[in-house]
């Protein structure tokens, strides 16, 4: 094992214990952090320098994507943001490092466009399940607790039936293991309610799968390719073009609320951001003061 790789393990270390990163979220740095080490041919804490990081961003910059001609900006920052945390690691620690973690500077993203439903498409959209079975009930609640919570599609795959849900509010364990309360809306209380009373099973998990049979047998937790196949499956069944994503749903949570008056610091802790940034994506297609700031005093000297 080389200098760097000694290092870069001890940091990955540090991400799993100290940080409690997820396995995922490791996996994704040890990945980023070696191509690093590969391409440029590193290995020691001296070759983490200026060139090296030129040649290698050079290098991703013209690296065919996986559905575009070039990797795409966003992933390209993702190798800058792992690179630039690990130096931030070494230098807490006072291991000397040819350059600081500032002067890697990230990639210019350009902001994405947030996809949301209008309001028609949307009621059409949540009352797609209209039947009794089982699995109706399911979907229903699977879609009301999705708009009613932002929740992330892993979030919603990992909650217990075990809860009470009455109250109207649950704990959720987001990323990092991170705690955070919930609300649900009368309609998804409702909903959950009646799934749960048609469930005779044991399972622990609040949305299960299902077989196809005519009697479906319960086969455990349900996976997230169900969640988005089932999401998918009653957009186009409301007749709403192009594609929706379970993921999408949180975003119209979120865009819901901005839009409706609420504060951003409290949309931040109801998605579970540890950064604001992430929730200022939502506030350009959400800002009601500034259009009404400019529906009170703009053109009034015209006609």
């Amino acid at each position: 094992m080389t200098e760097i790789e000694k290092y870069v393990k001890e940091y990955l270390d540090y991400l799993e214990v100290e940080k409690n990163r997820s396995p995922k979220t490791v996996e994704n740095y040890r990945r980023y952090l070696m191509a690093f080490i590969k391409s440029t041919e590193s290995s020691f804490l001296k070759d983490l320098n200026s060139e090296n990081i030129r040649r290698f961003r050079l290098t991703l910059s013209r690296k065919p994507g996986e559905s575009s001609e070039f990797m795409k900006k966003t992933t390209q920052s993702y190798y800058a943001i792992a690179l630039r945390n690990f130096l931030k690691y070494l230098v807490k620690n006072n291991i000397k490092t040819p350059l600081s973690p500032e002067q890697i500077e990230l990639p210019k993203i350009q902001q994405r466009q947030i996809e949301i439903m209008d309001y028609g498409d949307l009621e059409r959209f949540l009352s797609g399940p209209k039947g009794i079975t089982l699995k109706d009930l399911r979907d229903k609640a699977i879609l009301e607790t999705l708009f009613s919570t932002g929740l992330r599609i892993s979030e919603l795959c990992s909650l217990s039936r075990y809860q009470d849900f009455d109250r109207g509010e649950i704990t959720v364990r987001g990323k990092g293991s991170k705690l955070r309360v919930v609300f649900l809306s009368q309609d998804a209380k409702e909903t959950i309610k009646r799934y749960l009373e048609k469930r005779g099973d044991a399972e622990e998990a609040l949305f299960i799968s299902l077989s196809k049979a005519k009697n479906p047998k319960v086969l455990g937790k349900i996976q997230p390719r169900t969640i988005q196949r089932l999401v998918q499956y009653y957009a186009k069944k409301a007749g709403i073009l192009g594609k929706v994503t379970p993921h999408q749903l949180r975003h119209q949570f979120a865009t819901d609320l901005l839009m409706n008056g609420a504060d951003i610091r409290s949309v931040q802790s109801l998605l579970g951001h540890s950064n604001i940034s992430t929730t200022q994506v939502y506030t350009h297609i959400t800002n009601k003061e500034l259009k009404n700031v400019h529906r009170a005093f703009h053109g009034k000297r015209r006609g």
